[in-house]
């Protein structure tokens, strides 16, 4: 009778181990995607995935660091010279760290993970100089051609991609595909679109048409070619959201300036899910738990 006893709880405490190291093994898988890879060359981030059209997803990472006051301004007067060096790549090519070095002395650290759904920004700007820095915003330039169906070798028409891209412009979780109503035909630059979030300067964003609409979700995002897959872009805080000129889509981070010897962290996620609109908003939801604050229009 005794051993007995002591076979059931033998057996009841490899029973719980075995449950537990199943459930370790499977938050790890959650966690990661082994099928998500990352590589940086010549400023161009690479997001590599075997099922999407294309490989991979390409982003012009970073195209520029601007200055406010830009969005009737010549372009070349916004921008803040930079450049970028890799720091480190693990041997899975699942974590990459990048630094920026601006002309004005700003240091920008990136620490870039791909994991299940997509892959995740911090970054760390610092002013180690004894001067106010006037970086006040960048751009991740992700060029989308390919992955929707529009790249070169497909159509000669640049902007036949937008059809495939969303705001959420409304208030509501209902994606608007672009171009959405109000869309706007004039800017010192042209063509385009931009969208302001609210809390940013409209002085200060790209020189391209400014929508009139605040979104209600700082998101941008696109549909892949065979309709299975969703790639969207998130940026706290965010300067901007931008349908750009090279078949690419921004969501362009803020940063705001930075005093002698101060430092700030952004965050961000290029999500890259299947394409279901609700899976990804409750994702997005749990990333970013005070985009859940009802926007008010500016």
């Amino acid at each position: 009778m005794v051993f007995y006893f002591k076979s059931r709880i033998k057996f009841f405490c490899y029973a719980k181990l075995g449950f537990l190291l199943s459930l370790a093994i499977t938050q790890g898988k959650e966690t990661s995607n082994p099928s998500l890879t990352l590589g940086w060359k010549d400023n161009i981030l690479s997001v590599y995935h075997p099922s999407i059209p294309g490989g991979k997803i390409d982003t012009w990472y970073l195209e520029a660091y601007c200055r406010p006051g830009s969005t009737a301004r010549a372009w070349e007067k916004t921008v803040i010279g930079h450049r970028t060096e890799m720091v480190s790549i693990n041997k899975e090519r699942n974590e990459l760290k990048l630094r920026c070095y601006l002309n004005d002395g700003v240091i920008v650290d990136h620490l870039i993970k791909a994991e299940k759904t997509g892959v995740i920004f911090d970054l760390i700007a610092k002013n180690p100089t004894g001067k106010i820095s006037e970086a006040h915003w960048a751009q991740p330039c992700i060029r989308v051609g390919e992955f929707t169906g529009k790249g070169t070798k497909s159509t000669d028409d640049k902007y036949a991609y937008i059809k495939s891209c969303f705001v959420f412009q409304d208030k509501n979780d209902i994606p608007d595909f672009l171009p959405t109503k109000n869309w706007k035909l004039k800017a010192r630059y042209i063509p385009g679109q931009v969208w302001c979030p609210i809390g940013v300067n409209r002085n200060d964003v790209n020189p391209r048409p400014l929508h009139p609409a605040v979104p209600y979700k700082n998101i941008i995002g696109c549909i892949s070619k065979d309709k299975e897959w969703l790639l969207a872009s998130v940026w706290d805080p965010s300067q901007e959201l931008f349908q750009g000129v090279i078949r690419c889509i921004h969501n362009d981070f803020r940063i705001g300036g930075l005093k002698p010897g101060e430092q700030k962290k952004i965050r961000g996620k290029m999500y890259l899910m299947k394409n279901d609109m609700k899976a990804f908003l409750d994702v997005y939801d749990r990333d970013f738990p005070t985009s859940k604050k009802v926007i008010k229009t500016q």
